[in-house]
């Protein structure tokens, strides 16, 4: 019953000649017209909840409301509580990065990936450097053969502007 509260009928807004009525316990009453449906609710101080209007005929309910948006409220909560939220994270390198420097960048980068974070890597060029983007694309070759072990990539290398971009995303822990 994921169905939103706004999309609930409840009491006295249901106009229905006819319903289907459950009762609080999950047993069919049968079709019901709408008034003996409210008063068999009113009865067991409870309410009265269309769960099924697109139903011919539609499904009501007999249920505590408060209770289950309540409910509702913690199940959403929960679901939230359990998302894990992927950031995204950047390394910039300029095409003519030193050796150490490369391998500073790779370690961060699988420090990144074991945290469960994507990457993104960018080769920035600088000046007449854009004249050779092929040193671009080896780099980016060698950064990938490098993190192969901890990540996987997401989208291959492509141009941006100045930047030649490719995204990493971290393999699957099994």
């Amino acid at each position: 019953m994921n169905i939103s509260k706004q999309e609930l009928q409840i009491n006295e807004e249901i106009r229905d000649k006819e319903i289907l009525v459950i009762d609080a316990d999950g047993t069919k009453l049968g079709v019901l017209s709408a008034k003996e449906a409210q008063k068999i609710a009113f009865d067991k101080n409870l309410d009265l909840v269309k769960i099924a209007p697109q139903a011919t005929p539609p499904v009501c309910r007999i249920m505590d409301y408060g209770k289950y948006c309540f409910e509702q409220t913690k199940r959403e909560k929960e679901a939230k509580k359990n998302q894990k939220v992927v950031s995204v994270k950047e390394i910039r390198m300029f095409s003519t990065i030193d050796t150490h420097d490369f391998e500073t960048k790779v370690n961060q980068a699988e420090k990144f990936l074991k945290s469960g974070d994507k990457l993104k890597v960018s080769i920035r060029f600088r000046k007449r450097a854009i004249a050779h983007p092929q040193l671009g694309e080896e780099l980016l070759e060698r950064f990938k053969e490098a993190v192969s072990s901890v990540g996987t990539v997401e989208k291959p290398a492509k141009m941006e502007g100045r930047s030649l971009v490719m995204f990493v995303s971290p393999k699957a822990s099994k």
